[in-house]
């Protein structure tokens, strides 16, 4: 805990950034490592006593451009996040001066590129379509799931479970996700995406995040959900998803899931000694 122990005297500098809405702290540890605890991660992310966020995000060295750890605002972690892992990559790229990088995460290692007019795409390898990739607690079929409506379920990393509706805006989402994150048939919880098909390869969709709630945007939801349509005749494997913060493009290729969208650096800042103090 020296790490900690030396931030804590100093502070701890961290970028605020989004992609379509979805917020996150980023902390570079490329340099001076950073014992991050589950109550660091919750002290930060509230969003009355800290800073807030969707997903805190961490950048470290390592074999490749840079390794990344994610956790979720209730201190819990998470293998995969689509829009932050775009955020991450655009400040490498523009750091480096690189259009392509590769980045490592739980996930495996993620292929990213600079798509041109300001947005960035990143590969998020390919679906986990089976049930024990999932995970699922037991076996089935992940197409359509025995739970009333029917959800596709789909491993992007991180579990999902895909419901197809007639009206998205019509689901009461939060009370909505909150009772199918915690199903039985999820043993490590899952997202839940709400979607509605409403052109040729155009989805609309409402996203709750597992550790989170609801986000106004979620780029692992958006790889899941354009694969669970596509796996239905829904649409084709290249679709453009609206979310409640935005749009973003999925491209469900031979190589992987590739996801294209916007980002936005907010503001850089420094987490108070007296702040981290509070949280050890």
């Amino acid at each position: 805990m020296a790490a900690m122990r030396h931030t804590n005297d100093i502070g701890l500098p961290f970028m605020k950034m989004h992609g379509l809405g979805n917020d996150f702290v980023i902390v570079d540890a490329r340099a001076q490592a950073v014992a991050v605890t589950p109550a660091l991660a919750r002290g930060i992310g509230h969003r009355q006593f800290g800073v807030g966020f969707d997903q805190l995000a961490v950048i470290e060295a390592g074999d490749v451009d840079a390794n990344l750890v994610f956790y979720n605002a209730d201190g819990s972690t998470s293998a995969a996040c689509g829009n932050a892992t775009r955020c991450i990559a655009r400040f490498l790229m523009e750091e480096s001066g690189k259009s392509e990088l590769t980045l490592k995460t739980a996930r495996g290692y993620l292929l990213a590129r600079d798509a041109g007019d300001g947005l960035t795409s990143v590969n998020m390898g390919q679906p986990q379509l089976n049930w024990n990739e999932v995970p699922l607690a037991e076996e089935l079929d992940t197409l359509e799931l025995p739970i009333e409506g029917g959800p596709t379920a789909t491993g992007m990393g991180n579990p999902h479970c895909t419901f197809f509706v007639e009206n998205a805006e019509a689901v009461s989402l939060e009370e909505f996700g909150a009772r199918y994150e915690h199903h039985p048939l999820y043993p490590e919880r899952t997202n839940v995406q709400v979607a509605q098909v409403t052109g040729p390869d155009q989805l609309r969709m409402r996203v709750w995040e597992r550790g989170v709630g609801i986000t106004l945007a979620s780029g692992s939801s958006s790889c899941a959900t354009a694969v669970a349509a596509a796996r239905r005749g829904l649409t084709g494997r290249t679709v453009q998803i609206e979310l409640d913060g935005g749009r973003i493009w999925i491209n469900w290729r031979d190589d992987g899931v590739w996801m294209t969208g916007p980002t936005c650096h907010v503001f850089s800042g420094t987490l108070t000694p007296e702040f981290l103090r509070s949280l050890a």
